[in-house]
């Protein structure tokens, strides 16, 4: 029987009673439910484990509905970008934007922004995430967690374009192995075989990352590659921004320019993943900006390309900036090998543990 590694609904309760008012990361805390249903779930495979849902639809995700037919228990639902702006890398508590758990100055990315913040508070060890522009990884990588979009397709998802797929974030990699093997069906678990054969590229091509991003990233590919869990090939992957694609099909409106840009990329990806197992990236090209908004920088540069190709992404704590913010390395693998993603993912968490939560006063 798997367990919340101690972390019980009244423990998760009253963390989020203590840290929620500052961090703002729940628009909904559902204490009598939780409690309730615990002793029922206790008895079930999940054994009564607390997790939070995105958003006020979160509990009727299929994701959600599976979790809870394991013996998994919602706490609550987390906060998404309100009104307001047209950036989605925020969060809208019921007493203001969420707050980033380790600068509460900087948002904590979105658009499952309270999800990530909750688990990285250490609120809850898990929560559901849905991830259409990279909206799992995005947060995931500022907040410190693991978070995971699992490939286009393979769960069901609500979204008519097929750019949104179901996601986790969670503390780490093995506590998020209790999401894939309750909601996928089939599931195993695939431990790597190391070394991974493995590409880095820091721009996929085209896109500007910031330096001290950069650095970060490239440490810790070092790292790995130090530690024998990646074998790094010297090829280059080059895509073209996938950013007018992206927006044609989001709108309904591809043209031929835009099927032949996707077309391409799809063609470079695949040659990718004939050669190596995982590409790696960073997640963002910037740090967590401020609650003013990212200016003219996309924050969804390096991970929206893999939600037009469908391919499964991961992003993994890598370390910190200078200034403290953390950054996201991007594991991505090819279609469906979600099991093998999780797997490689494990493997690069020995190497790069995830992070203590954030110190709260």
């Amino acid at each position: 029987m798997e367990r919340g590694a101690g972390h019980g609904v009244a423990k998760a309760l009253a963390r989020i009673g203590e840290r929620d008012p500052e961090v703002r990361a729940f628009t909904e805390v559902w204490h009598g439910r939780a409690l309730a249903e615990e002793p029922r779930a206790r008895e079930l495979p999940l054994g009564g484990m607390p997790f939070a849902v995105k958003g006020p639809s979160g509990i009727r995700s299929y994701a959600a509905r599976r979790l809870i037919a394991a013996g998994g228990v919602a706490v609550g639902a987390t906060s998404v970008p309100g009104p307001g702006t047209y950036w989605q890398t925020w969060g809208l508590g019921p007493g203001g934007p969420t707050l980033n758990p380790w600068r509460a100055d900087r948002v904590p990315g979105g658009s499952s922004a309270g999800s990530a913040a909750a688990v990285a508070a250490g609120m809850v060890g898990l929560a559901t995430g849905s991830d259409g522009a990279g909206s799992v990884r995005i947060p995931a990588a500022w907040c410190g967690v693991f978070g995971l979009k699992t490939t286009n397709g393979l769960l069901p998802s609500p979204d008519p374009t097929g750019l949104a797929a179901p996601g986790v974030l969670a503390s780490s990699a093995k506590r998020a192995e209790a999401y894939l093997r309750h909601v996928l069906d089939g599931y195993a678990p695939r431990p790597a075989r190391l070394p991974l054969p493995a590409v880095h590229s820091e721009t996929l091509g085209f896109a500007a990352v910031a330096p001290e991003v950069a650095e970060v990233v490239r440490g810790a590919v070092a790292r790995l590659e130090a530690a024998g869990v990646v074998r790094l090939s010297g090829d280059a992957v080059t895509l073209d921004d996938p950013g007018p694609a992206w927006t044609a099909v989001r709108g309904g409106a591809p043209t031929g320019a835009t099927r032949r840009l996707r077309e391409g990329n799809d063609r470079r990806l695949s040659e990718v993943f004939a050669r190596v197992s995982l590409l790696l990236t960073p997640v963002t090209p910037n740090p967590p900006h401020g609650h003013d908004g990212p200016g003219e920088v996309f924050s969804t540069a390096l991970t929206w390309a893999f939600n037009l190709s469908g391919h499964p992404a991961a992003s993994v704590p890598a370390g910190f900036t200078p200034d403290g913010c953390p950054v996201g390395l991007h594991l991505v693998a090819d279609r469906g090998a979600d099991a093998e993603l999780l797997g490689a993912a494990r493997a690069v968490e020995r190497v790069l543990p995830p992070t203590r939560p954030p110190r709260f006063s």
